[in-house]
């Protein structure tokens, strides 16, 4: 799981002041501030085996990402297998090495993990987040965690969800104040 967050766990838009708009939420771009090299390296890495979105953010990617062609993440999600959990979308889906999943998402996404060694990485998706959180399916977290407070959004943890435990495995300063963190679940 790869997702930018606030102090205060605020997860909705980062990248554009109109990209979630649900709720009145009002802070929309709040990450682009903090952008850097150091950041933009982590985000343009190849995933293992595949990427992992919600309907939500599939389509939000799709609305940007193929035709930015001076950016190194265009190439890293174009060349991607992007598997999307999607109860409305229907095949075919429009961006190259897309497929959708079939059935409930918390078991399809349980069996790719085992067909794909684990090696899958979801980016944003929130509510997806959530949900695999209550089936235990999420294994790491790269939260770039940034320097200032919304006081309102959405959140990566919402009130109610599992108790679980990870361990802090890496940590990088970047130049802007973000911390990019990885945590591995904790057995």
């Amino acid at each position: 799981m790869f997702n930018s967050v606030t102090l205060d766990g605020v997860m909705q838009a980062p990248a554009r002041p109109d990209e979630d708009l649900r709720g009145g939420f009002k802070h929309g771009g709040w990450a682009l501030p903090y952008a850097d090299a150091i950041s933009g390296s982590m985000a343009a890495r190849p995933s293992a085996r595949g990427l992992l979105l919600g309907r939500r953010t599939y389509e939000d990617f799709f609305a940007v990402w193929p035709n930015r062609t001076e950016n190194p993440f265009t190439e890293v999600l174009n060349r991607s297998q992007k598997y999307v959990a999607s109860r409305t979308r229907r095949e075919p889906l429009p961006w190259m090495n897309s497929t959708l999943l079939k059935g409930e998402a918390g078991n399809t996404v349980a069996q790719l993990k085992d067909e794909l060694d684990g090696e899958l990485v979801v980016l944003g998706s929130g509510e997806l987040v959530q949900g695999l959180m209550q089936r235990n399916l999420v294994d790491e977290f790269v939260l770039l965690i940034h320097p200032l407070i919304l006081g309102s959004g959405r959140r990566l943890f919402a009130e109610g969800g599992p108790a679980a435990k990870f361990r802090l495995v890496d940590t990088k300063p970047t130049t802007t104040g973000v911390i990019i963190t990885t945590y591995e679940r904790a057995l």
